[in-house]
């Protein structure tokens, strides 16, 4: 066990620090400091040290210049076990430094600012505090460091007959977290400055991309039983999602369920009606919007019941103790959604093994995300496909025949759900839900077939409308849904191949529009 004499701390974030500070100087630990940190302890009653007292040197250029010295550096790196560096620190009056306590400048919240300039950016770069943190992780062995105000009580927890006291293993797992801290600040600094110009405009992409994920747990397993996996999530994201939620009850989350409930909760975010979604395996096998929520469920289910079954099942709105005594009469694997009602949770939590999510309130994002895909040796980086809506803001009417106001609504349905399943993607709707879907194929006009397939078996193709994820190349795709009783298609259009196209619809009596955007997902 190591005695903590001396504490460094200079934080931005002073949230907690008074208490904790009063408990440093209780047992007798000097603490050093400096600006506005300095000044925040005083004002609480504290005795406090100025680094530059410690050094000789004032601060300098504008704070730039505070901490940047041999004598704070040299307190921190000095090995105790080592004779030779206790001689020099000795030799040129260095003081030992058993803690340092340090958080940064606010830069990833400054460049959240609208219309933050360059040099604002700039400044909001801390130099000194991942210096001294790094110093300080690096000499773990002797030095305790915490850049997490939550971490106070781990270090008040060690108080002994009023001493404090830390253990090698203890300051290990300060280290680790303080290097990660410093990588994810550079990972930001890194990024921004990637796309950002000094005359304040953006570039598209950036020069490098520097990503950082934190580990929220162990799963059950990775994509099969023999191999290993975790579950690694962004800092502070800002939206609701499988990241984020919360579990409430059942087992431990595989990779495949982790994928495929962000696969159906993100499909499900699509609508602003109250809408159910059922995924499984990676495909949304029915989805539909209902003002009852049971019957939306319902719908959805029914779609493709057999698909349904051991599924992932989410909604928009919150769960109703009817919705969750409907699904508790089926086995599925996962059911994610914003709120349930405490009679729901009582009926769910019946069933042990249902894992079951809950996620933020679901509220519209200002900010464009991008989505990240692995390949061996690279990462490919795009926007998100995040429009869906507003695809139909300037709908083109190919064909004789215009489709009527509520294939328009239908078609808009079927068009989220065909933009989330897996290219080449085909579906069928009708009375807003779906009734056939063919996903994954290699070829369009197999879609087609899979989609009627599908819908024969349930509720049936008859009057029902298409969407279509990319242009159809060839006339044969069209001709297979008149077969199966489609009555108006939604595509992106853009084949050399249109007017073959639009003739087939003509002859069938379909009415087809062109959206003009496409919506490939591999």
């Amino acid at each position: 066990m190591k005695k903590i004499n001396r504490a460094l701390i200079s934080v931005w974030d002073k949230s907690g620090l008074d208490v904790f500070a009063k408990k440093l100087n209780d047992c007798g630990v000097e603490i050093i400091s400096s600006g506005g940190t300095a000044r925040y302890l005083r004002d609480a009653g504290l005795d406090v040290k100025d680094v530059s007292d410690l050094t000789g040197f004032p601060e300098m250029l504008d704070g730039r210049v505070k901490t940047l010295h041999p004598k704070v550096h040299g307190g921190i790196l000095a090995i105790r076990d080592n004779t030779s560096h206790i001689e020099d620190a000795k030799k040129n009056d260095i003081e030992l430094i058993d803690l340092v306590v340090v958080n940064f400048y606010p830069f990833e919240e400054t460049i959240k600012k609208d219309g933050v300039s360059f040099q604002e950016a700039i400044e909001n770069i801390d130099i000194g505090g991942p210096t001294i943190v790094r110093a300080a992780a690096k000499n773990f062995q002797d030095v305790s460091v915490i850049v997490d105000v939550s971490d106070y009580e781990k270090i008040i927890n060690n108080i002994q007959n009023n001493e404090l006291l830390v253990d090698k293993e203890l300051n290990y797992s300060l280290a680790k977290k303080a290097f990660s801290y410093v990588s994810n600040y550079d990972a930001s600094i890194s990024n921004h400055l990637g796309i950002l110009n000094t005359d304040n405009s953006k570039n598209e992409m950036p020069d490098t991309l520097t990503l950082h994920y934190e580990k929220a747990y162990d799963l059950r397993y990775g994509e099969n039983p023999h191999q290993n996996a975790s579950f690694f999530v962004q800092k502070d994201i800002n939206e609701a999602c499988v990241a984020n939620s919360k579990q409430l009850q059942g087992k431990e989350l595989s990779l495949n369920n982790i994928y495929d409930a962000d696969s159906c909760f993100e499909t499900v975010k699509e609508f602003k009606e109250n809408a159910c979604v059922i995924v499984k395996h990676n495909n949304p096998c029915g989805a539909a919007i209902h003002d009852n929520q049971l019957q939306a469920y319902i719908d959805a289910r029914d779609c493709d019941p057999i698909s349904a079954f051991g599924g992932i099942v989410a909604f928009n709105k919150k769960v109703s103790k009817e919705v969750a005594d409907e699904i508790s009469k089926t086995f599925i694997e996962v059911l994610i959604a914003p709120d349930y009602d405490d009679e729901a949770l009582e009926i769910l939590s019946k069933k042990q093994n249902l894992r079951v999510l809950k996620s933020p309130e679901i509220v519209a994002s200002s900010t464009k995300s991008k989505d990240i895909k692995k390949v061996v040796g690279g990462v490919l980086y795009q926007d998100s496909d995040d429009t869906s809506d507003e695809d139909f803001e300037d709908y083109k009417v190919a064909t004789k025949i215009e489709p009527t106001v509520d294939q328009i609504s239908t078609l808009k349905l079927a068009w989220k759900i065909c933009k989330n399943v897996k290219s080449n993607s085909i579906v069928f709707a009708r009375d807003n839900k779906t009734v056939g879907i063919g996903a994954g194929q290699m070829n369009r006009v197999n879609s087609v077939q899979l989609a009627t397939i599908k819908g024969e078996e349930h509720y049936g193709t008859e009057g029902s409308v298409l969407a279509s994820d990319a242009f159809f190349p060839f006339r044969d795709g069209i001709d297979a849904a008149a077969k199966a009783g489609i009555k108006a298609i939604v595509q992106p259009g853009g084949s050399i191949r249109d007017e073959e196209v639009i003739e087939a619809c003509d002859e069938h009596g379909i009415a087809m529009i062109f959206v003009g955007v496409r919506h490939f997902k591999h």
